[in-house]
């Protein structure tokens, strides 16, 4: 039988955790994919994502929170409830699959973070990134407690 990646009951599916030579990894709380569960338009945004960037750098890049299965409220991700939104990391110059942020200038990738987030912007879908390393991007706009990840949020049409 076929094995695919879990479901909820909004059929979106758990982004997958850990493919073969991705260009990415995943972190989160709670781990093991619960808080992964994505807007099948957001699946597509990071799967295009990670493919650009993995043509144009080795290192991987962290997805974190992006929905638990169907949708309920989360004290710390008001609005990860939809599967529209994601956190990613920024880069480290180490490539760790670690926490970073911005002001720690000897592991923080500013470099290779504004070209991911620039990626990021030229997806159609994408809509808003919130990180407080404005000087990334014109576009990224400044957020409480967003130093060490940015938060992606993407345009679809809810699924009910």
């Amino acid at each position: 039988m076929l094995n695919l990646q879990p479901q909820d009951s909004r059929r979106y599916f758990m982004l997958p955790q850990a493919p073969a030579d991705a260009g990415y990894y995943v972190y989160g709380t709670p781990g093991a994919g619960a808080f992964h569960y994505a807007h099948p338009s957001m699946i597509s945004v990071i799967m295009f994502v990670e493919r650009e960037w993995a043509a144009i750098d080795h290192r991987q890049f962290g997805v974190g929170n992006i929905s638990l299965a169907d949708g309920p409220e989360n004290k710390d991700h008001a609005s990860h409830k939809n599967g529209l939104q994601v956190d990613i990391r920024p880069l480290r110059k180490d490539g760790a699959h670690a926490p970073v942020t911005w002001h720690q200038k000897d592991e923080y990738d500013q470099k290779a973070t504004a070209k991911l987030i620039g990626i990021f912007f030229s997806h159609a879908l994408v809509r808003k990134i919130l990180f407080n390393d404005t000087s990334t991007h014109p576009s990224v706009q400044a957020w409480t407690n967003h130093d060490d990840h940015f938060h992606v949020a993407i345009k679809a049409e809810v699924i009910r």
